[in-house]
């Protein structure tokens, strides 16, 4: 897998965590155990850092970067779909992030909320506990996420991250 240090900056990757051979992780990255990264997912800690927690999921083609004053930290237990774009934003413990959304400066998705497919978190909008934020730009529906709608999602990478650490194999 492409992991680089750009200067000082170096990842740290637990070593139970999976990262695909074809994502790219550079700089100041922290990923946490039992934690996925999955193909062309790239993690750009360049001029800040990104942290991503324990068991949580980096689906194919996500962009997370930061910024120098503005970390992207990603808690326990989060699935961010395909094709997300993260960055300066934090997204708190048991959340899901949809495919093809982004979550910017700023922005703050609180524990065990749902961001849905194609959505756009703005500039410092902050999705309250067990909400969903959905369009663009999103409208915040409160307290409609039940606690542990995720786990199954979060179980099944976790496991899925396992079988690629052990039976991944190239064929050229």
């Amino acid at each position: 897998m492409p992991v680089y240090a750009l200067g000082e900056r170096t990842p740290r990757i637990d070593p139970t965590a999976f990262v695909h051979p074809d994502a790219v992780v550079i700089g100041d990255v922290t990923i946490g155990p039992e934690s996925t990264v999955w193909p062309t997912a790239v993690l750009r800690g360049d001029h800040g850092s990104i942290v991503i927690g324990a068991q949580t999921s980096i689906q194919d083609g996500t962009v997370i970067h930061c910024t120098r004053d503005l970390p992207t930290v990603i808690g326990d237990r989060c699935v961010v779909g395909h094709n997300a774009h993260l960055e300066g934003c934090t997204v708190e413990d048991d959340c899901l992030v949809g495919s093809g959304s982004v979550v910017l400066h700023r922005a703050v998705v609180r524990r065990g909320s749902l961001v849905g497919a194609g959505a756009l978190v703005p500039n410092g909008t902050e999705v309250p506990t067990g909400s969903m934020a959905l369009g663009v730009p999103c409208a915040i529906r409160a307290d409609t996420v039940k606690e542990g709608s995720f786990a199954h999602a979060v179980d099944i990478y976790v496991h899925n991250g396992h079988w690629y650490r052990a039976e991944l194999r190239r064929l050229d």
